[in-house]
């Protein structure tokens, strides 16, 4: 089998490409033969990287294949080329180079394109040596800080608004909605505390939060803890580079394996609220300013805010949490609703609530169900039925006046508290920061958004469309009896 112009392969390996060169009607007399795999290797980059090569003689494919081997540093002598050169392909060689005057120009395009990668290869080993110089002279300055600053393990008191941020959880790679702890990564960035690619990988400071505050929820108390470098100044440059509405308030040096949220024993919330909440269903909202909570009316609050305590089911407290899940029972130490005030012309009062952890919306919906029972709504019974299996419609009060207080380290401070070596995990000395940034930024913040928004009596408007008398008890039979059935079937498969 020939190639028009004298070509002939007799390496088994390109069989394939000779079946397809005799479908397309290229054969011929004259002959050459390649007897190495590497001269194959040559002469198959040559004709699939330019076709037109098909119709040249084989005494100018002879010299493509030397050009080519030499640019690829092939020895071109000794036995790599067996060739017979017909004279008929000596007679017509001078009319091929002729007719193919651009092979001049295809195998100098060719040297080029062979320098071309080079030069792309010697760019691209570069640019590697340049970023392996960077990423090493990062390490060596990362070093270099942990030498001049030791990393270790601390936690800080923070306290902060939560208008305007959705929650406190940070969620990496999403910028659309701005969280408490994006500000936080990013000053301490700013004020050399952490690496810059901490940032991204919280994991790399051994970050953890307290208590996750949702969307608006303002915190007095809260409490993160991570690895970082103790520089001079570190809380007054942490503030430095945070808003007003954030503020480190307090540093302590705490054990390597301290985690703030497994090591926290409780939590502590508080719920501001105009009093005008525990009004009677019948009772004008319109004329809020005017209104006065009586002491009887608050000693009955506070009566069914002491049915909390203790251990309970709050299934239907939360959302996604089926009545027989353990993580629904919850411990609460204590609930009440303290004296009233006034601020801003209106009478407003505090509601305190200590518990060892709290689930979703759990203590919005204790307070919101306690509102119903208060304004006629609901009937006292409604708390205890809420903690049997049976699935209660229990309101969920605004999310505004929630502020988390204290969190609470009792057995950590029994153990490491009085070694010797580590600090007790109180904040009796922070106690006037934390009144001051309370009365300057969480109480006026909410106390202006309720009375220009009036999310409370927007709520309570929404009660009586609530279900308190009636349960699901018909309808998770029905489910329990589908879910029964269910898996009959899928034992007889």
């Amino acid at each position: 089998m020939c190639l028009n112009g004298g070509v002939i392969l007799n390496s088994r390996i390109f069989i394939i490409e000779l079946l397809n060169w005799k479908k397309r009607g290229i054969v011929g007399k004259n002959v050459f033969f390649l007897s190495t795999f590497k001269t194959h290797s040559v002469l198959s980059l040559v004709l699939l990287r330019y076709p037109v090569l098909f119709r040249v003689s084989y005494f100018t494919l002879y010299r493509v294949v030397l050009v080519v081997s030499s640019l690829l540093n092939l020895d071109g002598s000794g036995d790599m080329f067996q060739t017979r050169l017909p004279l008929r392909a000596l007679a017509t060689s001078r009319r091929v180079v002729a007719e193919n005057g651009g092979l001049v120009k295809l195998l100098s395009s060719m040297s080029e394109a062979s320098q071309s990668a080079n030069l792309l290869k010697r760019s691209k080993e570069e640019n590697e040596v340049v970023q392996t110089i960077k990423r090493a002279k990062s390490d060596g300055d990362n070093a270099e800080e942990e030498r001049r600053y030791p990393k270790k393990k601390v936690i800080l008191l923070m306290a902060y608004c939560g208008k305007g941020y959705y929650g406190m959880q940070r969620n990496p790679g999403n910028t659309q909605f701005r969280t408490i702890e994006d500000d936080l990564v990013a000053a301490l960035i700013k004020s050399g505390c952490i690496p810059e690619n901490h940032g991204d990988e919280m994991k790399k400071m051994s970050f953890q939060r307290c208590a996750r505050t949702d969307k608006g929820v303002s915190a007095a108390g809260q409490v993160v803890s991570l690895k970082l470098w103790l520089i001079e100044d570190i809380v007054e440059k942490i503030n430095k580079h945070l808003p007003p509405q954030i503020r480190i308030l307090g540093l302590k040096r705490v054990t390597q394996g301290f985690n703030s949220k497994n090591n926290c024993d409780a939590r502590t919330y508080s719920y501001l609220l105009p009093t005008v909440a525990f009004t009677h269903k019948d009772y004008e909202t319109n004329d809020t300013a005017s209104f006065r909570l009586d002491p009887e009316t608050l000693q009955r609050v506070n009566l069914l805010f002491a049915r909390y305590k203790g251990t309970h089911n709050f299934h239907n407290f939360t959302s996604q949490k089926a009545p027989k899940d353990p993580s629904a029972r919850r411990y609460i130490t204590e609930m009440s609703c303290g004296e009233p005030f006034i601020l801003s012309n209106n009478e407003f009062a505090v509601i305190k609530v200590r518990g060892q952890s709290f689930m979703m919306h759990q203590i919005r919906k204790m307070i919101g169900l306690v509102i119903a029972i208060i304004k006629g709504y609901a009937e006292e019974n409604v708390i205890d039925r809420s903690w049997e299996q049976y699935k209660v419609d229990v309101p969920k009060a605004p999310g505004l006046g929630l502020v988390l207080e204290r969190v609470h380290f009792d057995r950590y401070n029994k153990r490491f508290g009085g070694d010797g070596l580590h600090e007790c995990l109180e904040w009796d000395g922070e106690e006037e920061a934390i009144k001051a940034f309370k009365e300057a930024h969480i109480y006026p913040t909410i106390v202006e958004t309720e009375c220009q928004e009036g999310s409370m009596r927007s709520w309570m408007a929404t009660l009586p469309i609530h279900d308190f008398h009636g349960t699901a008890n018909d309808t998770q039979n029905n489910k329990e009896q589908k879910e029964e059935e269910a898996d009959i079937t899928n034992d007889s498969d």
